[in-house]
């Protein structure tokens, strides 16, 4: 039976276009481990673990960050999936532009001639530029201002196809994480607790822009009615009270 190939550090680096720095940097934060090491402790990688770098870099090519990458390849996401979210997500949006264009049209060619817009043109257009969003924008609306909704919703996009996993799967799985941390009685100060926390704070600034109000309005829209603001009716908003309580506790006590 021929022997599987497997790759040292050095070679792997100058053929995948990485520098040996950034596989040790991946090895020590577990996003990429080599499955075999020498009888000298030296690194070797196997065809899994080239697998596993080719999703690494697929992600990463779509503008995924490490921590997200580790989360979606962990929770068996695979990158055939994320190109397929990513089109239908390229689609919608043309769709969404191009049906916006359609009304604005509309109502630059009834000002043009002179003519007031009727309200169901005026209508048209703030629907179709988000003016009037699901149940979660009108929770937030109790807690943020139009400008500051706004800079959400441009955030968002330029986040591209991350946002999608940033939102639907790092960000929940982040708070499933600290919720069994929570229930299994983990001290605030514990550094596991205190890792979730920081990338959640991350998560946030990445959206908020650093903007405190912005956060902080959003936090408080989760607290008002956590089932509105995660789309599950069935969200047990004492649960998410408990859980954000424990969450400040953290912040309070890491700063």
């Amino acid at each position: 039976m021929t022997p599987s190939t497997t790759w040292k550090v050095g070679p792997l680096a100058a053929a995948s276009g990485l520098t040996v720095r950034t596989l040790h940097h991946w090895d020590t934060i577990g996003l990429l481990s080599p499955s075999q090491r020498t009888a000298g402790g030296h690194r070797e990688y196997t065809e899994d673990d080239l697998v596993r770098l080719y999703q690494v870099l697929a992600l990463r090519g779509l503008g995924l960050g490490l921590d997200t990458i580790a989360v979606c390849l962990d929770t068996g996401v695979d990158p055939e999936r994320l190109v397929r979210d990513h089109l239908a997500s390229v689609e919608a949006s043309i769709t969404a532009l191009d049906v916006l264009r359609q009304r604005l049209v509309r109502l630059g060619d009834r000002l043009a001639g002179d003519q007031p817009p009727t309200a169901n043109v005026l209508l048209e257009a703030l629907q179709a530029i988000g003016a009037a969003g699901p149940e979660g924008e009108h929770t937030l609306r109790r807690h943020l201002d139009a400008d500051r909704i706004q800079t959400l919703r441009l955030r968002a996009a330029a986040l591209g196809p991350a946002v999608h996993y940033l939102l639907e799967v790092e960000w929940p799985e982040l708070y499933r994480r600290a919720d069994r941390l929570r229930t299994a009685g983990t001290p605030p100060t514990d550094p596991k607790i205190r890792r979730l926390v920081a990338r959640m704070d991350e998560l946030s600034a990445m959206f908020s822009g650093g903007d405190a109000d912005i956060a902080n309005g959003v936090r408080d829209a989760w607290h008002d009615d956590p089932a509105a603001m995660s789309g599950d009716p069935a969200a047990p908003a004492d649960d998410w009270r408990e859980l954000s309580a424990y969450l400040d506790t953290v912040r309070r006590q890491g700063a």
